[in-house]
Parts: C-alpha cells; sequence; structure tokens
C-alpha cells in the first residue's frame, strides 16, 4: 500500500503536439488522466515534477499538466534522469515512491524509470497516462521497467492504492473524481 507521504510525481513531456502523437493511449484519455493525477496531487499534497523536451515556441506542457507549484523543467535528451536539476528536484524530497507518466512510453518514460530505479526509487508507471508509439513497442518497455522492478499501474489502481477509505472528506472528493473520469469513457462506448 503506498501512502501520500512517500509518494511523488513526474509528468514527463505532456506537451502539446507531443500527447498528440500517442499510437496508444488516445489524447483524450491522457488529458483526463493527467488532470485527474494533477487533481489527487494537489488534494493529497503530492509534490510534482514536470520534465519537457525542447520544442520551438517554448514547452507548451497541456493544460491539465499545469500545476502552479510544479517547475518546469527543459531537458536535452531522452531522460528527465540525465538532467541534473530535474534529478535534483526528485532527489529533494524524502519520497522514494516516484509515480511516472508521459508521452512517450518507449523513451522518457522508460529511460527516466530504468535510471530512477537503478538510484533506489520505488518507480510505478501509470499506464493510461501514457503514451506509446505502438503497442507493440509500449508492452516491449514496459516488460523492461517490470524487469527491473517498476510496476505498471493505472490511475485508478494508483489512487485507490493511495486513498483507502471512501467515507472520509477526501475519499469521497478521489471516488468522485474517479467515477467522473469513467464517465466519458461510458459516453463513446
Amino acid at each position: 500500500m503506498l501512502s501520500p507521504a512517500t509518494v511523488q510525481l513526474h509528468l514527463a513531456d505532456l506537451q502539446e503536439g507531443i500527447v498528440e502523437l500517442s499510437g496508444t493511449t488516445p489524447p483524450a484519455t491522457i488529458r483526463r488522466s493527467v488532470g485527474f493525477l494533477a487533481h489527487l496531487a494537489q488534494l493529497l499534497d503530492i509534490p510534482v515534477t514536470i520534465s519537457a523536451a525542447p520544442r520551438p515556441g517554448g514547452p507548451a506542457v497541456i493544460e491539465e499538466a499545469s500545476i502552479p507549484e510544479a517547475p518546469v523543467f527543459i531537458r536535452s535528451g531522452p531522460c528527465a534522469w540525465d538532467d541534473a536539476a530535474t534529478r535534483r528536484a526528485v532527489t529533494a524530497h524524502a519520497r522514494k515512491n516516484l509515480a511516472i507518466c508521459g508521452v512517450t512510453s518507449e523513451i522518457v518514460v522508460l529511460h527516466t524509470a530504468l535510471d530512477a530505479i537503478a538510484a533506489g526509487f520505488e518507480v510505478s508507471v501509470i499506464l493510461d497516462a501514457c503514451g506509446g508509439l505502438s503497442p507493440r513497442t509500449e508492452q516491449a518497455a514496459f516488460r523492461q521497467i517490470e524487469a527491473a522492478g517498476g510496476r505498471i499501474t493505472s490511475v485508478a489502481s494508483f489512487a485507490t492504492d493511495l486513498v483507502r477509505d471512501f467515507t472520509t472528506p477526501t475519499g469521497r472528493e478521489v471516488i468522485a473524481a474517479l467515477h467522473g473520469l469513467m464517465q466519458p469513457a461510458q459516453a463513446s462506448a
């Protein structure tokens, strides 16, 4: 069981023009999932860092990932862990559970997860807030992360691992938000 006191969240390459490139998870699902995670992080006081790929015109982080107190780090390569400022921001917290999501799963999510695991973090990749190049290559990346000791989970599983009592005010807000996540999917079915 996870505790909000031990978890931090890293959002990677959740940028306009990049999220739309997902070949696995529909961009609308990524956006809803990231919006939920941002709300959950604020509700449970979970620190968030954001890394972005360099792009002409700036990072253009998607609105759903825009968290006022979350720093945005522009990195130069495929791994957020390689950026010293990002790595310092993550390691500055005494929270050894790192939840990661982003686009693409096979690049920034994979390399960041593997390096964080090697650095002693317990890593969870939140798959419905990730987008891959193809189902086949994304699954290969997830298998690598699991083989290294990381876990692949969903927004709902992650949230309900953090909040186990739905009768509290926080629990009621989390379950209501989870129900809200499901409604758009049901409407399109």
